[in-house]
């Protein structure tokens, strides 16, 4: 009964405008306030404050700034195995797998399809047919930065708007299409590995997401965007593996694609598996 009402209040609940509340709260300076939220939040969900930059509480400006604090050098050292694909995020693996006939599996009874993912263009999607998906969630408690997987240039950043559901383990068995439904950001690269899709999907109070090269992407008005980064007409971006991509205030979800054979996801991860940004999440196939 409780999950069910959980959902039901998923459904009514006015997503935007609540996370565009909490969004501005989050951004409130004011000592007396933003203090105490750090204080209750950091206690709350046992944040290790030992490995981030700044340990003081206090120091922050806002909570947002406390939620995407930066980490110590050596904090997250990267997997050095030859071809490691790194995981982008600290979290747990929600899912990872095949995609299989154009289906990325969400949870028991549960897929979405890629093309509606990638922002309901075919040919966009047509690269992931086949290949392989790993699904990241990051709790409260998590570093909320998204790295590279591997070294690639950003071609092309997709805006998909969207409603805002909470993106736990009960929304995932609960809500169909659970992460094509969210409001979400495109990242498609090309790597020694062929293209690459990190897509940073955002969830209920998650106030806005940025990308290193953008700044903030969400929200703007609700519409699909494309940005295209040709080489042509610009300099191009390029990451390097482990290199910040952007990062989530209110964190989420952060879902990783490749085409068919081109890597093989590590043995020991299954579904509900703790990982940190940096460990080996694949290995190169072929």
């Amino acid at each position: 009964m409780k999950d069910r009402l959980f959902i039901l209040s998923q459904y009514l609940l006015p997503h935007h405008l609540l996370s565009r509340l909490i969004g501005c709260a989050a951004e409130c300076r004011a000592g007396w306030f933003k203090n105490r939220l750090i204080g209750w939040f950091a206690k709350q969900y046992q944040v290790n404050m030992s490995e981030a930059q700044v340990e003081d509480l206090t120091a922050f400006a806002h909570f947002n700034d406390f939620f995407t604090r930066a980490l110590k050098d050596g904090a997250r050292p990267l997997d050095s195995s030859p071809g490691a694909i790194l995981c982008p995020a600290d979290g747990a693996v929600s899912q990872l797998g095949k995609i299989e006939q154009g289906r990325v599996f969400q949870a028991k009874g549960h897929s979405f399809s890629v093309i509606e993912l990638l922002g309901g263009d075919t040919e966009r999607a047509a690269a992931f047919m086949g290949g392989d998906f790993a699904t990241i969630y990051l709790s409260p408690k998590d570093y909320h930065r998204v790295h590279m997987p591997l070294a690639g240039t950003l071609k092309e950043m997709v805006y998909v708007p969207g409603r805002l559901f909470s993106v736990n383990q009960t929304t995932a068995e609960n809500v169909p299409e659970l992460f094509a439904r969210n409001e979400r950001v495109v990242c498609l690269f090309d790597t020694e590995r062929g293209p690459m899709a990190v897509v940073l999907v955002g969830a209920m109070i998650v106030a806005s997401i940025e990308t290193v090269w953008a700044g903030l992407v969400t929200p703007p008005k609700r519409t699909l965007k494309t940005f295209s980064y040709d080489e042509a007409a610009r300099a191009p971006i390029v990451l390097e593996k482990g290199a910040e991509l952007g990062r989530f205030k209110l964190g989420s979800t952060a879902i990783v694609l490749f085409g068919p054979e081109q890597v093989q996801w590590a043995e020991e991860l299954t579904a509900n598996s703790p990982v940190q940004m940096g460990q080996r999440l694949a290995a190169p196939r072929g």
